[in-house]
């Protein structure tokens, strides 16, 4: 689908709420999810990604180290190949997931969170994650139906595949983790295919940005190469650089900001910064 460019706040507001009407429940429930990216140039690639370099061959030794190294700090070993990996993108370590909203107010804190990018058109992407799942391969439809959901848990992804979930965390070895990952690459066969899952809720954060995590089985697959190729499936809403300081200071109104989104010092640090800085 084309571009949609925003005039003013209220246009803005009808582009993010179109389409949440569920007339089967008579309810407000969008079968959306959102990503807010300050310039909108900006393509989806993932943390790995940005590593630069033969980034693909690092995935496995990133996530071995980071098991191992988080293991000696005293924390507690995540119990699936699924919980590893959401725990490791949650602490900011590069790997194939993405983080979206099923919040378009937390998108548009996202667009809109960086001052240095003011002079730039921001954007927020928005995915009828229903219709990307209906592209999923047959078992993980299967999962899906079985379950009655709409997104993948980690215990749904978990039980694809050999993956035990009764299988205790002590008795799990990397080799595990890698061939659930081995056998997540191989389920599509040729076809590649997005999926969206939710992660635990390990702290604050993760519930307050009403978070949830994208993966495909190619590490080195851009979601915006796949996208292009199923254009029906995704809206980009574009935010002009001149009605950006007009966003974020009505955003803040709404107490959308990141003392709420971080808790803790830190996100007060972070909003107090913003929230003091002189319009330039």
């Amino acid at each position: 689908m084309p571009d949609i460019i925003v005039d003013s706040w209220g246009m803005l507001q009808e582009e993010l709420f179109k389409g949440a009407w569920n007339d089967a429940i008579q309810r407000y429930r969008p079968p959306f999810v959102y990503r807010g990216l300050s310039d909108a140039s900006y393509r989806l690639e993932t943390s790995l990604m940005r590593l630069g370099g033969p980034f693909w061959s690092l995935e496995k030794h990133l996530l071995r180290n980071f098991r191992k190294y988080s293991r000696a700090q005293g924390r507690e070993e995540p119990d699936s190949f699924w919980h590893l990996l959401a725990v490791a993108q949650h602490h900011g370590l590069p790997t194939r997931l993405m983080d979206w909203t099923y919040s378009p107010y937390i998108a548009l804190h996202f667009a809109l969170a960086n001052l240095e990018r003011f002079d730039l058109d921001g954007v927020i992407w928005r995915i009828n994650y229903e219709q990307v799942h209906e592209r999923l391969p047959s078992e993980l439809k299967g999962q899906l139906a079985a379950e009655g959901a709409q997104a993948f848990t980690v215990e749904l992804l978990t039980s694809i595949g050999q993956e035990r979930p009764d299988c205790h965390a002590g008795e799990k070895t990397f080799h595990q983790y890698v061939e659930t990952l081995t056998q997540f690459d191989a389920l599509g066969g040729s076809e590649e295919f997005l999926l969206f899952f939710e992660p635990p809720s390990i702290d604050e954060r993760i519930v307050n940005q009403y978070a949830l995590f994208s993966v495909m089985p190619n590490p080195c697959r851009v979601i915006d190469d796949w996208l292009n190729r199923h254009a029906d499936l995704f809206q980009r809403i574009i935010i002009p650089a001149n009605l950006k300081w007009e966003c974020r200071d009505k955003l803040d109104l709404c107490n959308i900001t990141e003392r709420v989104l971080f808790p803790g010092l830190d996100g007060l640090g972070s909003w107090l910064k913003r929230h003091y800085s002189p319009k330039k």
